[in-house]
């Protein structure tokens, strides 16, 4: 199954991402993130970097505490042990009560028929973005009509490849930035899911901030790959360049289909 988006890109510009991304800077959204172990380290650094602010806690007593006190949550399925298929519902309950947005990254799901079961029940509870692959979409719905009935319902689906689809109820983009190198460093896909949750935290429209925060990460990491030597130097390049990266970057390098 695949995505097919209409080109209504205007929504987007290089002012608006560059906008997004400096009330990131000045707001210091939190990010709570259930990730999984190897993308941790990685992730927590993005947000930084960004100018967002991380936790992690997956402890049973204390998540929900975190996710109702931060800005945004983040779901990464890529280590789905016991500890975190409990605590995922209890954070999603309590930032959805507290009235914060939710990303889920399905990782994997189409490698685990039991994970992708799992993503399912968290489907219906009113998650805001899906940031998935083809392969994971297409292990999560069966059909395109669950697609539409979860976008119905208010999702917005970031797909993520050589080009990126957002899918929402109202706009939709197809997004272009990049670059090969960021596929061969481990957690770049978890920590670009950490940048939509930050942007999310501070923009209403979903799709918008899903493609704005898609956008920075992606022209970060153009750059990044510009500078390094090669996959041992480009997370270091990487969070430089988020930390640095400017309205006139953005400006340059932004490419929608």
């Amino acid at each position: 199954m695949s995505l097919s988006v209409a080109a209504s890109t205007q929504a987007l510009s290089a002012e608006k991402a560059a906008r997004l991304l400096d009330r990131v800077r000045k707001a210091a959204p939190r990010v709570h993130c259930i990730t999984n172990a190897v993308a941790q380290p990685f992730t927590a650094n993005t947000l930084l970097a960004l100018g967002a602010v991380p936790s992690m806690t997956i402890a049973l007593d204390e998540v929900a505490g975190f996710a109702a006190s931060a800005d945004a949550l983040l779901v990464n399925l890529g280590t789905l042990d016991d500890e975190r298929r409990q605590a995922i519902p209890a954070a999603i309950r309590a930032a959805k009560a507290a009235g914060h947005p939710v990303v889920l990254d399905p990782v994997f799901i189409d490698r685990s028929p039991g994970r992708a079961d799992y993503a399912r029940d968290l489907m219906g509870m009113g998650l805001d973005i899906i940031k998935a692959n083809e392969a994971e979409l297409n292990a999560l719905f069966d059909t395109r009509d669950g697609v539409d009935d979860a976008i119905s319902r208010g999702a917005v689906f970031a797909i993520t490849g050589a080009e990126d689809k957002i899918e929402s109820q109202g706009e939709d983009f197809r997004l272009i930035n990049g670059h090969q190198l960021l596929v061969r460093v481990t957690a770049t896909g978890c920590a670009a899911g950490a940048v939509l949750a930050a942007f999310s935290a501070l923009e209403d429209d979903k799709a918008l901030a899903a493609a704005a925060g898609l956008s920075v990460f992606n022209i970060a990491g153009e750059i990044a790959a510009e500078r390094c030597g090669g996959p041992g130097t480009l997370v270091p390049e990487l969070l430089d360049a988020l930390y640095q990266l400017s309205p006139q970057d953005i400006e340059r390098r932004l490419k929608t289909a």
